[in-house]
């Protein structure tokens, strides 16, 4: 199938695209990578009657960081995330979740703010950011507003973007100390959306008790699933499996799953808690200096 008639822009200035995405109202779409966009345009499923490309505006296109945070600009493509240095040393997640999406092409043309926008529940994107933390500058015409993820995702494919605005640029924390993350997913095949994923990052102390951890479940929620009850019982503890027992019995009970053409709620379910302790214990690991590839 082909998309419906469209018009389309192509602004020079983020003023610009803001000024087209006001006169546009709900009739407007923004495309850059148009990996997700694109595909649904072609099946009918959305119909925009303007696309608003803003693939020109290279000041959207960045990684910059200091001590404090790393900021990383909308339309940075994937595959710039996935070879950073820069990510790789501070946002460690980041460098492991990144490979899962798609192909090299998809990374090469998906941008990292288009997969939040996008905002699929097993996207590895939106999983890592809400496993760091972090603040998404939101535009329009009359203000820049500040969201913090946990309020960005609203439901299934939905966020807290209104039509007349676009996301710009993405501020993540740099976290210190003794810190271990991990990302791991389970697909049909290599490039395929995930069924279940999970992220994770932790710090510890010197006696290698948990200070900080923030764990992720995708893929059984309408959105990424922050199990914020695993930083409450998990402080000041150091890992054993009892704790994990506690931690796996709390999504068991918090993940409502459902069934499709790829796997049942039943599969999920079990798959969330297998994953879950997985990605603590290499996480826990990693922040002991114990198994981790990279060093």
């Amino acid at each position: 199938m082909k998309p419906g008639k469209f018009d389309y822009y192509c602004p020079k200035s983020v003023e610009e695209a803001l000024t087209l995405l006001e006169e546009a109202g709900f009739d407007g779409k923004i495309i850059a990578g148009g990996q997700s966009l694109v595909p649904i345009m072609n099946m009918r499923l959305s119909a925009p009657e303007c696309l608003i490309d803003i693939n020109r505006l290279d000041e959207l296109q960045f990684i910059e960081h200091d001590d404090s945070k790393m900021k990383i600009g909308a339309l940075t493509r994937q595959a710039e995330v996935e070879r950073s240095d820069v990510i790789q040393k501070h946002l460690g997640l980041l460098s492991e979740a990144v490979p899962n999406i798609g192909h090299v092409q998809t990374r090469n043309r998906g941008t990292f703010g288009g997969s939040l926008v996008h905002a699929d529940p097993t996207a590895e994107i939106p999983l890592s950011l809400m496993a760091l933390g972090g603040t998404l500058y939101i535009a329009s015409k009359e203000e820049v507003r500040e969201v913090n993820v946990e309020d960005f995702f609203v439901t299934y494919l939905t966020t807290d973007i209104m039509p007349n605005e676009m996301l710009t640029e993405i501020h993540i924390p740099v976290p210190k100390g003794r810190i271990g993350f991990s990302f791991n997913e389970i697909s049909r095949r290599h490039g395929d959306f995930a069924l279940v994923a999970a992220a994770c990052q932790l710090s510890i102390d010197s006696q290698d008790r948990i200070s900080n951890i923030r764990l992720v479940v995708g893929g059984v929620e309408p959105v990424p699933l922050l199990v914020e009850e695993a930083n409450e019982i998990m402080q000041g503890e150091t890992l054993t499996d009892s704790l994990l027992n506690k931690v796996t019995d709390i999504v068991d009970e918090k993940i409502e799953p459902e069934s499709d053409l790829h796997a049942t709620a039943e599969y999920r379910r079990h798959m969330a808690k297998n994953l879950v302790v997985r990605t603590i214990q290499s996480a826990y690991e990693r922040a002991r200096g114990e198994n981790d590839e990279r060093t």
